[in-house]
């Protein structure tokens, strides 16, 4: 486990690692479609499927039912999310050298392993409640996985984008954490909306409206900060841009979905135009949280003062540290 590492060896399990978060993806986006149609009750048994553990073809063309298709295709992708996590966990333990890695990896695997659970105890309890933790859940395991794909990238691990010591760089980190806790918060408040009253109860609405408005603040203060105390850092100028571009993007899928949803309902309507836009709604909360979780990650890293400090203590054979011997030195923010 403490082998030395090619860039090869990197390179394979960042680009495993990335599958595995895009795959998470489209599983809580079709996550998202089941909600919306409502479907969650499709086969209401668990871990059977209309009584067959048959996990390929439970029922004869049950892709041809929609129902079906979405509930039981949600369990298909599920599972092989669930294989790639045992996967990813496995290959972190065996060949990454940090030792807080491995641990994330198991995190990981005991997050999905959850959230598995909750899901079928969402369909077996017939719990609506049980369904937005699940929801909730997802997003944790979701921003998990972003969270291992950038430690296992050449940023992290050769330390760009350090911070001097200074009042700018701790409101910028100060900042960031409110703006990612604030995302998450937003994120619970969406999953309350759409498993109660579809998205339609008036106090969470407009409680998730403010939140939204709050949100946004908090990006356009971290995209600000940034631009303004931080013009030789390339790394986290580049990370406030894709912030901002993710949370205006993700504003507009917000509003064009609420203001559908308004319209449809009071009409027993459900169209096509507003499963996807609230599905494209869902997804960029999930793409959000992790632009927001890279950003926190960059903006909490050690400043180059302590880092340069801990760096001095490498032997000089040039043997790892155990808290990061995966690492190396600083690069200066200009050389970024």
């Amino acid at each position: 486990m403490s082998r030395p590492l090619s860039g090869r060896d990197w390179t394979w399990r960042r680009r495993y690692t990335l599958f595995t978060v895009l795959t998470t993806a489209a599983l809580i986006s079709w996550g998202g479609f089941v909600t919306s149609i409502e479907a969650g009750m499709a086969f209401p048994d668990w871990p059977t499927s209309l009584g067959s553990y048959n996990l390929i073809n439970p029922v004869d063309r049950w892709w041809a039912v929609t129902p079906y298709l979405a509930e039981h295709g949600h369990r298909l992708i599920a599972a092989f999310v669930g294989f790639l996590t045992i996967g990813l966990a496995g290959w972190t333990w065996w060949s990454d050298p940090r030792t807080w890695m491995r641990r994330l990896g198991f995190a990981a695997l005991g997050l999905v392993l959850l959230q598995g659970l909750l899901g079928g105890l969402r369909v077996v309890w017939i719990s609506v409640d049980l369904a937005m933790v699940h929801a909730c859940t997802a997003q944790l395991f979701f921003a998990t996985l972003v969270a291992m794909w950038f430690f296992t990238t050449d940023t992290w691990r050769n330390r760009r984008g350090l911070f001097s010591a200074s009042p700018e760089a701790a409101r910028f980190r100060t900042v960031a954490t409110a703006a990612t806790a604030l995302i998450y918060l937003q994120i619970v408040l969406g999953a309350f909306l759409r498993q109660h009253g579809r998205g339609i109860d008036e106090g969470a609405a407009a409680l998730h409206v403010t939140g939204a408005f709050a949100a946004t603040g908090l990006v356009l203060a971290v995209f600000v900060l940034a631009q303004k105390h931080f013009d030789d850092n390339t790394v986290i100028r580049r990370a406030s841009w894709v912030l901002l571009g993710t949370v205006g993007v993700q504003f507009a899928l917000g509003l064009s979905a609420f203001i559908v949803m308004l319209y449809e309902a009071p009409q027993g309507l459900r169209s096509t135009l507003q499963v996807l836009l609230t599905v494209g709604h869902l997804v960029g909360g999930s793409v959000l949280l992790g632009a927001s979780v890279v950003t926190t990650l960059l903006a909490r890293q050690p400043t180059m003062e302590a880092f340069s400090t801990a760096a001095d203590a490498v032997p000089s054979d040039g043997a790892p540290t155990s808290r990061e011997p995966a690492l190396a030195r600083p690069r200066t923010p200009a050389s970024s």
